[in-house]
């Protein structure tokens, strides 16, 4: 194979993730991982990767149709939502924080309490048991009950059957045998990895092997090797000194990885930006997200959606809803918005887009 350039490599990421719209399931199936954020603004970030990928998406939709479709609640290499046969690929799932014996008594009982009532709220559990208060990992006191269920939840002894007002229901979670071949299960792994977020810098792929550390605690030791063997399986180039991989079978040269002529806000988590190394590389300015960055600090704005149009990501908006109308607030590289009329027409077109996926009139 003839080396691609990095236009090639550029035009492929966003053609092969941007993929043609299809079903709900489909879309998640070929993700393969749908990374999830709780902050709205305006929407979740799950709702704002999909709405590209799915068609007549609305806001809403996956956390509506989550408990009739074959997807769970879980880490991966972040927290989000995973197709089943990928959950069962992590379980079952050793923490590795142990337990006490006196939590693992609470657990057992809890669990009983689970399986008795089918479905349970968090205050259900808390009313019943009485746990008491707990410190998070941040410093903050919150339900012990809650954090017990999340535990047993990471642990794979319960599942997410839905949400309620943004609040995870509880439901046992039906236990699955060890994988017969941890090193060939890896390998899988890695594959959804490299799918996702192709092609990638061999300092990405590394971390995000690292990242299965909430996946598979249980298989930290055996991450080393499998990040080897990705390295000789996988098609590679090196371009500028920088090593990018892909997944077999295909070629960032091709023909038909075209960019349509759109206008698109992406999500801080798309898998066409989640990467800030590759984002430098492609467009050459420097995205972060800066939710949590103190507002005197923040560059772009709280909640800064990238801005691509065609394949170049030419700025940046954040978008916010008042009076039932979608205000969007936008900032450019070079200062300036694009001064052809196709550009304003395509920004009009995904104004539009957005309006409709909210649920709000037109402007």
């Amino acid at each position: 194979m003839i080396t691609p350039t990095l236009s090639d490599l550029r035009r492929y990421a966003i053609s092969r993730s941007l993929f043609k719209p299809t079903t709900l399931p489909k879309a998640i199936a070929k993700l393969g991982f749908v990374q999830a954020d709780p902050i709205r603004a305006p929407a979740r970030a799950q709702d704002l990767t999909l709405r590209h990928r799915v068609s007549n998406y609305r806001a809403g939709d996956l956390e509506r149709r989550y408990s009739k479709l074959p997807i769970e609640e879980d880490f991966f290499v972040n927290y989000g939502f995973v197709p089943r046969e990928v959950h069962r690929l992590m379980h079952p799932r050793t923490a590795r924080q142990v337990w006490s014996r006196a939590r693992a008594r609470q657990a057992d009982a809890v669990l009983d309490f689970v399986r008795e009532r089918g479905v349970v709220h968090p205050r259900e559990v808390d009313a019943h048991f009485s746990h008491g208060k707990a410190t998070s990992w941040s410093g903050r006191s919150r339900n012990a009950s809650t954090q017990l269920l999340e535990g047993m939840h990471y642990r794979g002894l319960l599942r997410i059957a839905r949400r309620e007002g943004g609040i995870r229901l509880y439901a046992p979670r039906e236990a699955n045998v060890v994988a017969a071949d941890p090193a060939a299960t890896m390998d899988t792994l890695v594959d959804i990895i490299v799918n996702k977020y192709a092609p990638l810098p061999a300092t990405t792929l590394a971390q995000l092997v690292v990242l299965l550390k909430y996946a598979v605690p249980h298989w930290l030791d055996a991450r080393k090797s499998a990040l080897a063997r990705a390295k000789v399986r996988l098609p590679h180039a090196t371009i500028d000194g920088r090593t990018w991989y892909w997944p077999a079978g295909e070629n960032p040269r091709s023909r038909r990885h075209v960019v349509r002529e759109e206008v698109r806000l992406l999500a801080p988590f798309d898998p066409v930006v989640w990467d800030r190394r590759r984002f430098e590389s492609f467009w050459g300015w420097a995205y972060r997200f800066e939710a949590y960055t103190p507002a005197a600090k923040r560059v772009r704005g709280y909640y800064a959606l990238p801005l691509m149009w065609r394949d170049d990501v030419i700025g940046w908006g954040n978008l916010s809803v008042v009076d039932g109308r979608l205000v969007p607030s936008l900032g450019f590289t070079n200062g300036r918005a694009p001064r052809d009329s196709a550009f304003r027409r395509q920004l009009d077109g995904e104004v539009a887009r957005i309006e409709a996926f909210l649920g709000l009139a037109p402007r």
